[in-house]
C-alpha cells in the first residue's frame, strides 16, 4: 500500500528560523488572544522558547506547547485548522493526557458560545463555513477519502468479528469490543423487531457485519447498499464465507437508488454522511422502500445543537460528514407522516467504543507506520482522541430512532421486545 501522507503544514527553513527566534510583544499578545479564543480553559500554553501563559485562578491540567512563531500566527488565522494541521506535523506538542486535555479545551468553549466577546463574534463569523451538499459525485468522493485507506488498516484496531466502524453497545460492564458490536446488532435487530423471512434494506453497509448478522441470526433477506468499493469487496466476500450469499447482496451504489419494498429499513453510521439538505430525499427513499407495516431504524452520531464538524475533522478526516440535532433528523420523517417511536441516545456508549480502538489503534503503530507516515498516525490518534473527548463532554451525541408509517398500527406497546433476553 502507498504511504499516505498528510500536507505539510510548513518548510523546514521557515520551521528553523521562526522557532530561533525568541517571542516579542505580539506574540504573547496572540497567546492570549488564543486563550480567549479557546474558552480560558485549564491549560498552561508554551512558547518556542519557554513563554508561558495560563489562568492564575486555576492550576493547569495539560501543557499546549507552540513549536515557532508561525505556528502561532496559523492558530490564530484558523484555530480549529490550525491546531490539527500542527499537531499532526509535530508543531504542537501537548504535555498530559491528550484525551483529557481536549476534554477541558471542549468545555471551555461550550462555556464560551454562552456568554461570547465581541472580539470572539467577530472571529467565529470570519472562520464560518458552510455545510457542503454531498451530491452522488461529492459523496463518493468523500467516502473514498476516508473509508477506503484499506481494510488492513482498518482491520489493526476494530473488533475482530464484524469490522464495525459504528458505536458499539456495552450493557454490561468490562465487555470486550467483539461482545460490545454484537450487542449492538442484537440491539438494532430487537428494535427492528425482524422475523424469519422478512426483508431489509440496508442504506451504507460498512464492511457488511450487521447485513449479515441479521441474515444469520433472524433467517431475514437483506439488500445492502453503500459507495465504498474496498468494504464492498470485502462484505461480499464475507459473505461467501458465511454461505449467506443467496439471502444477503451487497451492492456498490449511492442509497438514493435504492430499489424495491421491504418489510424494514436500516441506516447504521450514514446519516452523518448525507447532509441535512439531502434529509427530505432520504425520507423519500424510506418512504417507497418501506411496507406499510414496516419499521425503519437510523443510528446516527448528532449533536444538540445545530453545528458543522470542526474544520479539521471536515477537511483532513471526514470530509462532507455533518452530525444533525434532533430536530433535523425530523425533516426525514416530517415530510412522508412518519410515527417516531423510540430515539435513544448512546452518547457514553460511543465514548467507550472509542477507548477500545484507541488502546488498539496505539498498540499497532508499528504497524500503521509501515502503512503511512508519522503525521497521518499523529492525525488520526488526535481524531480518535478528539472523538472520545467530544462525546464525553456532549459536543457529540449518538442518536438511534425508530420510526414506522403513521397509519401503521401493528406496534409493541411496550419496550419489553428490547430487553428481552435472546
Amino acid at each position: 500500500m502507498e504511504r499516505q501522507r498528510m500536507p505539510l503544514a510548513m518548510d523546514a527553513v521557515a520551521q528553523r528560523r521562526h522557532a530561533s527566534s525568541a517571542s516579542n510583544r505580539f506574540d504573547r499578545y496572540l497567546i492570549q488572544k488564543i486563550f480567549e479564543l479557546s474558552g480560558k480553559p485549564r491549560i498552561k500554553i508554551q512558547l518556542w522558547d519557554g513563554t508561558s501563559f495560563c489562568s492564575p485562578e486555576t492550576k493547569p491540567i495539560a501543557t499546549m506547547r507552540i513549536n515557532s512563531r508561525m505556528t502561532l500566527r496559523r492558530l490564530i488565522r484558523n484555530a480549529e485548522l490550525g491546531f490539527g494541521d500542527e499537531f499532526s506535523n509535530g508543531q504542537i506538542e501537548i504535555q498530559g493526557d491528550l484525551v483529557t486535555f481536549l476534554c477541558e479545551l471542549f468545555k471551555a468553549k461550550q462555556n464560551l458560545r454562552q456568554n461570547p466577546s465581541r472580539f470572539n463574534k467577530f472571529y467565529r463569523w470570519l472562520t464560518q463555513r458552510k455545510a457542503k451538499s454531498n451530491s452522488l459525485s461529492g459523496s463518493q468522493s468523500n467516502i473514498h477519502h476516508h473509508y477506503d485507506l484499506g481494510n488492513d488498516f482498518y482491520s489493526l484496531w476494530l473488533d475482530r468479528e464484524a469490522m464495525q466502524y459504528t458505536c458499539a453497545y456495552f450493557p454490561e460492564e468490562n465487555m470486550t469490543i467483539e461482545q460490545a458490536q454484537i450487542a449492538k446488532m442484537e440491539h438494532v435487530c430487537k428494535k427492528l423487531m425482524l422475523l424469519p423471512g422478512q426483508t431489509v434494506v440496508e442504506a451504507g453497509c460498512g464492511w457488511g457485519g450487521l447485513a449479515i448478522y441479521m441474515a444469520k441470526n433472524y433467517g431475514v433477506t437483506v439488500n445492502s447498499y453503500n459507495i465504498s468499493h474496498e468494504q464492498i469487496v470485502y462484505a461480499q466476500r464475507r459473505a461467501k464465507k458465511e454461505n449467506l450469499s443467496d439471502r444477503v447482496k451487497f451492492i456498490e451504489d449511492d442509497y438514493r437508488n435504492v430499489t424495491g419494498i421491504y418489510d424494514a429499513f436500516v441506516s447504521v453510521g450514514m446519516l452523518e454522511h448525507v447532509g441535512t439538505r439531502n434529509y427530505a430525499q432520504l425520507g423519500a427513499v424510506i418512504d417507497r422502500s418501506l411496507k406499510d407495516n414496516g419499521i425503519a431504524l437510523i443510528h446516527s452520531i448528532g449533536r444538540n445543537v445545530p453545528e458543522l464538524m470542526s474544520a479539521w475533522t471536515e477537511k483532513r478526516i471526514f470530509p462532507g460528514a455533518c452530525p444533525p440535532t434532533i430536530r433535523e433528523m425530523m425533516d426525514i420523517t416530517e415530510p412522508y407522516d412518519f410515527s417516531v417511536l423510540d430515539i435513544e441516545n448512546l452518547r457514553l456508549h460511543y465514548a467507550e467504543t472509542l477507548r477500545h480502538w484507541l488502546i488498539r489503534f496505539d498498540a499497532n503503530q508499528h504497524v500503521v507506520s509501515r502503512m503511512f507516515d508519522e503525521r497521518f498516525i499523529r492525525a488520526w490518534r488526535l481524531y480518535l482522541s478528539g472523538s472520545i473527548a467530544a462525546f464525553l463532554v456532549g459536543s457529540l451525541q449518538l442518536f438511534q430512532m425508530v420510526f414506522v408509517k403513521g397509519f401503521n398500527n401493528k406496534l409493541s406497546r411496550t419496550r419489553e421486545h428490547i430487553y428481552l433476553p435472546s
